[in-house]
């Protein structure tokens, strides 16, 4: 057998920070990846993630694939700023729940005993410290260009895209919002939307995607026919109805001046298997030399 040594498998050139805010809460783990070389003289696009533990890795090699051919893939380089927490895992489920919950939100019971109770509602705070303190900090180790800046989220990330929206429109150029929790705490979200259609900000226009997978729709994927938990899966549709109401919510924020909005369905991908597909087109918008991805 050949001999090997084993070393770390990094991603390319990207920087890990925990980063503890202002006000001295808990920290929040960021993953900042800036391409190798010099801005171009507007700056480099960027995009925003959440779940960044989740995600980083897909979002930096989808760049590293693509960005080398613009002529037959449209994409170039940029910086990615993925927002995630000091865990080994993919999420840090009870932090996420703050973080990406709308106002005024709700107390749950614990995810497991002896664990504290899942508080929702903190998208706000999480919003400001993204705008006050990340984006500043951001800036300041890179060239930026803030004509070009995008957001991504999936499912609870997706709702707190959409609510960022809402809320500080001119935040960013480029809203990707996957598979997006809009039924979450009875479409609280709802009247977030109504005062963004009441006084739509006069500014440049944004491009809001939306997307569900296929079988988030009322179809089940095939392995899940005959499950023990097929009938639960089937009832929990009825109440998330992830791609009926991302669907029409493109089509209500498509009618508004200075909106473009989509729907996109993937095919054979459920609400998990989605993230890097749209990881890849949260990429594609953010990055698009032409057009808007």
């Amino acid at each position: 057998m050949p001999k090997s040594m084993a070393t770390p498998a990094l991603i390319a050139d990207t920087t890990v920070h925990d980063f503890t805010p202002a006000h001295g809460d808990d920290p929040w783990r960021i993953f900042l990846h800036v391409p190798a070389k010099p801005a171009p003289d507007a700056g480099w696009p960027v995009l925003y993630m959440t779940d960044g533990n989740a995600v980083i890795g897909t979002a930096v090699d989808v760049v590293r694939a693509q960005a080398s051919y613009p002529a037959g893939t449209n994409v170039c380089e940029g910086v990615i700023v993925a927002i995630g927490y000091p865990v080994e895992g993919a999420y840090d489920p009870l932090r996420r729940s703050w973080d990406l919950g709308p106002p005024p939100g709700k107390i749950y019971p614990p995810f497991y005993d002896g664990t504290p109770d899942v508080r929702t509602g903190g998208a706000g705070e999480f919003l400001a410290f993204i705008e006050d303190e990340l984006k500043p900090w951001v800036a300041s180790r890179a060239r930026i260009d803030e004509s070009r800046q995008a957001l991504y989220g999936h499912s609870f990330g997706g709702l707190f895209a959409l609510y960022a929206l809402f809320t500080r429109p001119l935040s960013f150029r480029t809203w990707i919002a996957a598979s997006p929790a809009i039924y979450w705490e009875d479409r609280a979200i709802d009247r977030f939307l109504e005062a963004f259609e009441a006084a739509v900000p006069a500014g440049p226009a944004v491009n809001v995607i939306l997307s569900a997978g296929e079988y988030e729709t009322e179809k089940l994927a095939p392995f899940q026919i005959g499950a023990e938990d097929e009938e639960k899966r089937l009832q929990q549709k009825q109440m998330t109805r992830t791609d009926e109401f991302a669907r029409t919510m493109a089509e209500r924020l498509a009618a508004l001046p200075g909106v473009s909005a989509s729907f996109e369905l993937h095919a054979s991908e459920t609400h998990m298997s989605i993230l890097p597909v749209t990881v890849n087109r949260a990429v594609q918008a953010a990055f698009a030399v032409r057009g808007s991805g």
